[in-house]
């Protein structure tokens, strides 16, 4: 049988994007993903970095030099909310593992924990980190 003689069917695709209203979960199962990516790509920052410094003071110049832009702040920063997110996230997955918070209603509120928690320790670690600059 070809698809020409397929009868339509009138079910609607599911989940339609159009009608389909993202949740907190899915968000924070992508963000997750996303963050891990961005661990590794500032795994090889730091690598980059510790190459620079046994390179010698004029490559340790450049990586400095672009560490202090804007760009490599605002790089710094993601990477540092992606850290706390991810170990605050990966916390949250531990307590699932020992079969707690699964309800729906604590779902929520460790998940609002998490992005919380992530912010505050970002803020918390740039403040130190520029105290003791």
């Amino acid at each position: 049988m070809s698809s020409a003689d397929r009868p339509v069917s009138k079910r609607p695709l599911s989940p339609h994007l159009q009608v389909y209203r993202i949740q907190l979960t899915s968000l924070l199962s992508i963000t997750h993903r996303a963050t891990g990516i961005a661990l590794t790509l500032g795994a090889l920052y730091l690598v980059w970095w510790i190459v620079a410094i046994a390179a010698g003071p004029d490559a340790y110049a450049t990586v400095s030099s672009f560490s202090g832009s804007i760009v490599g702040r605002l790089m710094l920063l993601g990477w540092t909310f992606s850290l706390f997110y991810h170990l605050a996230n990966g916390i949250r997955h531990l307590v699932w593992d020992a079969g707690r918070g699964l309800d729906l209603k604590t779902t929520y509120m460790s998940g609002w924990l998490v992005v919380l928690s992530a912010s505050a320790l970002t803020v918390i670690a740039w403040i130190a980190a520029y105290a003791l600059r």
